[in-house]
């Protein structure tokens, strides 16, 4: 056990440098890696928190529970762990900006998430030494991006008796969430926290320029803000299990049960520290002015009150299929260091599972598991008074592997393919996003040696 925590500690310490070491190179010259103009609004372009067991189901998570693949959204999930699984996702997004004046095809990837979780009581010794025990628990770690800022603008405009007014936006960082969470199960009743810290940098930038130089002054604004505040998030699971008559005539569970599941938070504050620098340059005269410059600006912000809640239908083994509706009272939204008005949101999934037979010997393709979804809702940010709306299509694949001692191991692949904006006539983008996630199950620590 004490190797798989040492790597995943490794692990977690140099992505965390890697996210620190780009926010600090960006800082030094603007260049986005991506660009999605909308991301300029709040904390920037949010990353779904869902894994890529998930990914071809729409992100079910409100009632989503399985023995070998993480939830980290509901916590109340984690109970249900019989094995350690280590995740590593990796993804890549091709997206197609359609605006009235042109079109811009962009790709983007990068690492997705790094989570561990695993059961607090044996799994295994829970069944040789016979335990009846109602109570199970489990445990995990994360970390992954929680929103991400990218954007190079430009706009023209004609001014009488000026010529030509160019405007220059742009923007790069994010911000990143690292997460412990715990989870306890009575009998069919789960519920389970999140705790985590909230963190990462962003910046924000506008230069304007005159075509007439030689009266007028090109002028820069400049704002870089870091972010850091703690927040949590907890859940509940119920599950009913369908029941069939026995040999005895006793009522026995069956494979085939209903879980209901929630999940959500009140609001969270957050600090930020800012740096701004304001200058403008006449490069007709030679003349450089500092307009302002504020070193360590402490200023508060607030994220908003969410809750998810879902509900889905199982035949263990075979398939599930689920539904789930999330609300985010993002009007609650706060920030000091960058004053802006979001709007309530809200989104709807629907996704299922199918397997033929995972217990197949004669054919893979039987043994894989095959998902779909799809999802639909708006965008907390606005554009001329009109909220965003964002809505897609998902289907994935679970490609299970045989480990020693018949351990079951996992690759998910997830393609989601949608659209998200106010139209081609304001600004839309068409997207597809391929999530690839790696699963590793272990339980040979569970193991316990028994000498006579």
């Amino acid at each position: 056990m004490w190797k798989i925590w040492s790597r995943f500690l490794i692990m977690f310490g140099l992505v965390g440098g890697l996210f620190t070491l780009n926010a600090q190179e960006n800082n030094v010259n603007i260049q986005p890696k991506i660009n999605s103009p909308y991301s300029r609004f709040g904390l920037g372009d949010p990353v779904d928190q869902f894994l890529a067991g998930t990914s071809g189901m729409a992100g079910l998570s409100a009632a989503f529970r399985d023995p070998y693949h993480l939830n980290l959204l509901n916590p109340a999930s984690l109970s249900g762990l019989q094995a350690t699984a280590f995740e590593v996702g990796l993804f890549a997004k091709y997206s197609n900006l359609v605006s009235p004046s042109q079109t811009e095809d962009i790709w983007s990837g990068n690492l997705n998430y790094m989570a561990l979780g695993f059961p607090l009581k044996n799994p295994i010794n829970k069944v040789l030494d016979r335990d009846r025990s109602p109570w199970s628990f489990g445990m995990s770690l994360s970390l992954q991006p929680y929103t991400i800022v990218g954007y190079d603008v430009e706009t023209s405009t004609v001014v009488e008796g000026i010529d030509q007014v160019s405007s220059f936006l742009k923007g790069t960082g994010g911000t990143y969430k690292v997460q412990w969470g715990t989870s306890a199960k009575y009998k069919d009743l789960s519920v389970g926290v999140n705790l985590g810290y909230l963190f990462g940098k962003i910046t924000n930038s506008r230069r304007i320029e005159f075509d007439s130089l030689d009266f007028y002054y090109n002028t820069e604004f400049r704002d870089d803000i870091s972010i850091g505040g703690f927040v949590w998030n907890a859940g509940v699971q119920y599950i009913y299990y369908f029941k069939k008559p026995g040999r005895d005539g006793v009522m026995e569970k069956t494979s085939k049960r209903l879980i209901a599941g929630a999940y959500g938070n009140s609001t969270l504050p957050f600090r930020t520290k800012s740096e701004r620098y304001y200058s403008r340059t006449n490069f007709g005269y030679g003349v450089r002015d500092t307009i302002l410059y504020q070193d360590i600006v402490e200023e508060n912000g607030q994220l908003p009150t969410e809750l998810t809640i879902g509900l889905a239908y199982e035949d263990v083994n075979k398939f599930r299929i689920g539904m789930e509706y999330y609300y985010g009272a993002w009007s609650e939204y706060e920030n000091e260091a960058k004053e802006e008005m979001l709007s309530d949101t809200w989104r709807f999934r629907v996704g299922g599972e199918y397997i033929p037979d995972y217990a197949s010997y004669n054919s893979y393709l039987r043994r894989m598991r095959y998902r779909a979804g799809f999802s639909y809702g708006l965008d907390p940010r606005s554009l001329g008074g009109e909220q965003l709306k964002t809505y897609s299509v998902t289907f994935g694949f679970g490609f299970p592997i045989i480990m020693p001692r018949q351990q079951v191991s996992f690759i998910n692949f997830g393609v989601e393919a949608g659209q998200f904006g106010l139209g081609s006539e304001v600004l839309e983008e068409t997207y597809v996003k391929m999530t690839l996630g790696f699963t590793l199950n272990d339980n040979t620590w569970f193991f316990k040696r028994k000498f006579n």
